[in-house]
């Protein structure tokens, strides 16, 4: 291939743009034209497309968000959306995408996969719910956030003898929650794939209060319901002075890590290397720190797994 395109979609995620520097200049580097599409999907149906040169994407490795823009496009669901947007890429002479994004991305990169079109799809998101892959861009960063704040209110819950609840992002997957209460040595972590008894919580918050314990920390992941509602419920139950804190879409901003940095560079450069190759229909990933590609189709019929293990050590060390 001699021309390629890069674009990022659905939500944003730290390290997308080391990923999208790491695609112009591999492409560059072997003399290959790359063409930025900017508002994900819906700037690509509307022919929003730019070709980029080494300097556009001079000193954005350590920024976060995304250059290239991203937004929501449902329309894109649509087999007429998706020929208007190969039609498009043609126009511009792009014979092969690389796709910046979540599932929701995956799934339009298949969409077009299926219509003959070769995409490769790059995993940039914090939940951190992508399969075929160990971490995600972005999930990094993210859970740095996350520690980052646990830490902190931790220090005002001991002043004030207080039981917080922290509600972390991830949408309907648990990473986020589970790394960041394991790392942040919360008492209970509630998550989507694990179901929870709120007495086992109700009576290890108990347990504490009666050796002396202070202050408690519940995580609790969006998939599982409102952190305000759950800390309602313990506060009636224990009679404790329960906080909530949503920490929102703090999660998703921020310089991303080094770890998210090199991350990104190297599966955004597989991928290149994929359609360079004549290879599409494709997912990166990386497996035992180790680069992997597999079917975008086969992909997203994978279920998304936590790590039972790492739940159960995480329980066992929060008596």
């Amino acid at each position: 291939m001699k021309k390629i395109g890069v674009l990022t979609s659905g939500g944003d995620s730290p390290g997308m743009n080391a990923a999208i520097r790491a695609v112009v200049r591999k492409a560059i580097y072997h003399n290959v034209e790359v063409y930025g599409i900017y508002n994900g999907y819906q700037g690509l149906i509307n022919g929003n497309i730019k070709k980029l040169e080494l300097g556009s994407v001079g000193d954005i490795i350590h920024r976060g968000g995304t250059m290239l823009y991203t937004a929501r496009c449902p329309e894109f669901k649509e087999r007429e959306v998706q020929l208007k947007g190969i039609e498009q890429l043609k126009k511009f002479g792009i014979e092969g995408l690389v796709v910046i994004g979540g599932d929701g991305s995956y799934r339009g990169a298949r969409a077009l996969t299926e219509l003959g079109y070769p995409c490769v799809g790059v995993p940039g998101t914090i939940d951190n719910d992508i399969p075929g892959t160990d971490f995600t861009i972005g999930f990094d960063t993210a859970l740095n956030t996350v520690i980052d704040s646990i830490d902190k209110i931790r220090d005002t819950a001991t002043s004030h003898d207080r039981t917080y609840v922290i509600e972390v992002m991830g949408r309907n997957a648990g990473d986020i929650a589970l790394w960041a209460g394991m790392a942040g040595g919360a008492e209970s972590i509630l998550i989507p794939e694990e179901s929870h008894d709120m007495n086992d919580i109700i009576n290890k918050l108990n347990r504490g209060h009666d050796r002396g314990k202070k202050h408690s920390i519940i995580v609790v992941a969006e998939g599982v319901g409102s952190g305000f509602e759950i800390g309602q419920e313990i506060q009636r139950h224990t009679g404790a002075e329960t906080r909530v804190t949503v920490l929102g879409h703090v999660q998703r901003g921020g310089s991303p890590t080094a770890h998210d940095r090199v991350l990104a560079s190297r599966l955004a450069a597989s991928a290149v290397e994929l359609l360079m190759e004549g290879k599409g229909g494709r997912a990166v990933g990386i497996v035992n720190n180790k680069l992997v590609d597999y079917d975008i189709i086969e992909a997203l019929k994978m279920p998304h797994v936590i790590d039972q293990k790492m739940y159960k050590l995480s329980d066992e060390l929060s008596i």
